[in-house]
């Protein structure tokens, strides 16, 4: 091996440890906002209800994101703008989950009536109440 060749070798090592020292520092998946924002990439928002189903479908897609709490229940997704593909489709999972989550939380409409009829039958008439009260009342 030649001085030349050697010396290549070297760099290429140290610029092999230094990427891969470099990738550790940074963080993937899930961090603060500060985390997000410090890698000095471009970022995007969108608001999210349920950040802990999010969090589930996100840890598939490989994807780095923040979230920020604006209220009760409701928060902020912000994600790397070169990442808008992996998000796209990881939020399209997202949604189909959710809606998929309230449309089986969600109690027919003939289940609800059919449960109103069951308590109505269940209850005493207020009419037998009353003329025994009335009959009660003359003695």
């Amino acid at each position: 091996m030649t001085a030349r060749t050697l010396a290549w070798a070297l760099q290429a090592a140290g610029r092999k440890i230094q990427k891969e020292r470099q990738a550790r520092k940074t963080p993937h998946g899930r961090q603060s906002v500060k985390q997000l924002m410090k890698q000095g990439e471009a970022t995007n928002s969108l608001p999210v209800e349920a950040p802990r189903e999010f969090d589930r479908v996100a840890r598939r897609w490989n994807v780095d994101y923040a979230f920020y709490k604006t209220g009760p229940d409701k928060y902020l997704l912000f994600f790397k703008s070169g990442q808008a593909d992996a998000i796209t489709a990881c939020f399209s999972e997202y949604s189909r989950r959710v809606l998929k989550r309230s449309k089986s939380q969600r109690v027919p409409i003939r289940e609800q009536l059919k449960r109103a009829a069951a308590e109505l039958a269940r209850q005493p008439s207020h009419k037998k109440e009353r003329a025994r009260e009335a009959v009660h009342e003359d003695r």
